[in-house]
């Protein structure tokens, strides 16, 4: 049994039911993802702004939230948060921003969730970790595993681009390829974990890639000063951050740092690959498997997301929504956020561009507001994605 304090229990998401986060814990028995709660009055007391001032610059800056385990940390979080003028002008948006991702370990925002989830399935004695990915998850839970001295398994569709493939091999991880989508390569996990002795990491099947994934909204609190922003548009696959992120919001809530105001959450999925923009647009509380997914954005290409029903009560809840771009847009927003601000980002991130080009249109975004994109990984790993862009804008 691991010794745990700072994680008072773990709560099923759509059930409430209680667990006990001393020991290995996955699923709740309904079947839905379990979700960590703290003593936040006895955070609020020594996690602040300005204690903040004088804590190393990672995301384990936020411990009094996170599991105080000894971290598996490669110095992951606090990425930068970056004025977009040139690109905002062009938008029609005054105060634009960019939330860097891809200047996290390993290239994207998985390095959150990796880092938590590995630092606690350490203390609680795994002994060989296993996940899905559609490309950077499985780099993500590789770096980690390593720097942990745990095995690594990563199941990836074939057509997983190569800079994805190779940094696992490069881990030591064992990598194994399924020709089908990374929902066939969940159920390959599922039907060996138990048999192989390997503890899941698979999107919200364990509780704790949310907590490191949260930290992204409280960097946002931070770096505003201790004020939010009026919109956030979020690439959506399987929608962890978007999910974290308003957790984290309840949290600060429950602390006394924000009324009961929240940012406009906004995801954003690939026209090929959209379970959730089409249950949001047909006002229901979950969404149906998305058969044929087909896009690009690999980290966009989940087509039967576990969380769901999170998602699409977040997006209610904080007045949000949910659109399409296709993946020619994508790449077209790519170069567009490259060439005006500098920043090389993964066709998921650039999604948001070409989004917030369509709110804005709509006026659902005013020219005012101050909105943040998020841009989840580094375009330096879809060399396949972008050369293809590059050489159908030269024929």
């Amino acid at each position: 049994m691991a010794k745990q304090t700072n994680v008072l229990e773990l709560e099923c998401s759509a059930c409430a039911k209680k667990f006990d986060s001393s020991i290995e814990q996955h699923l709740c028995t309904c079947g839905k993802p379990l979700l960590a709660k703290y003593d936040l009055k006895k955070a609020a007391a020594t996690l602040t702004l300005e204690s903040l001032k004088s804590r190393p610059a990672n995301l384990w800056r936020y411990a009094e939230v996170l599991p105080d385990d000894p971290t598996i940390t490669l110095g992951e979080g606090m990425t930068a948060l970056l004025p977009a003028k040139r690109l905002g002008a062009s938008l029609g948006v005054s105060n634009l921003l960019v939330k860097d991702e891809g200047l996290n370990p390993t290239g994207s925002f998985k390095a959150r969730g990796m880092t938590v989830a590995v630092t606690r399935a350490k203390q609680l004695n795994a002994k060989a970790l296993a996940a899905p990915t559609a490309g950077n998850a499985g780099g993500a839970l590789a770096a980690y595993a390593a720097a942990a001295g745990i095995p690594a398994v990563i199941v990836m569709p074939l057509d997983t681009p190569s800079a994805n493939v190779m940094e696992c091999q490069a881990f030591g991880a064992k990598v194994i390829k399924l020709n089908g989508l990374i929902s066939d390569c969940g159920k390959y996990v599922a039907e060996r974990k138990d048999r192989e002795g390997w503890y899941d990491v698979s999107t919200l099947k364990e509780p704790y890639r949310v907590e490191g994934k949260k930290t992204m909204g409280y960097e946002l609190w931070e770096q505003f000063g201790g004020k939010l922003p009026d919109v956030i548009l979020y690439p959506t696959g399987g929608g962890v951050g978007l999910i974290g992120m308003c957790k984290a919001f309840e949290e600060m809530q429950e602390m006394g740092w924000i009324g009961s105001e929240r940012p406009r959450m906004v995801a954003v999925q690939a026209e090929g690959c959209a379970p959730i923009v089409k249950a949001w647009e047909e006002k229901r509380a979950t969404s149906e498997f998305f058969e044929h997914a087909a896009t690009l954005a690999s980290g966009l290409r989940v087509p039967g997301p576990l969380g769901d029903f999170l998602i699409l009560r977040m997006l209610k809840e904080t007045h949000g929504t949910a659109l399409t771009v296709t993946d020619q847009e994508m790449l077209r927003a790519g170069k567009e956020l490259a060439s005006l601000e500098g920043v090389f980002a993964a066709p998921e991130g650039a999604a948001t561009v070409s989004a917030t080009r369509k709110l804005r249109a709509s006026g659902w975004i005013k020219p005012h507001e101050t909105v943040v994109l998020f841009n989840t990984g580094t375009g330096y790993k879809y060399s396949e994605a972008w050369q293809r862009a590059f050489e159908a804008s030269t024929d």
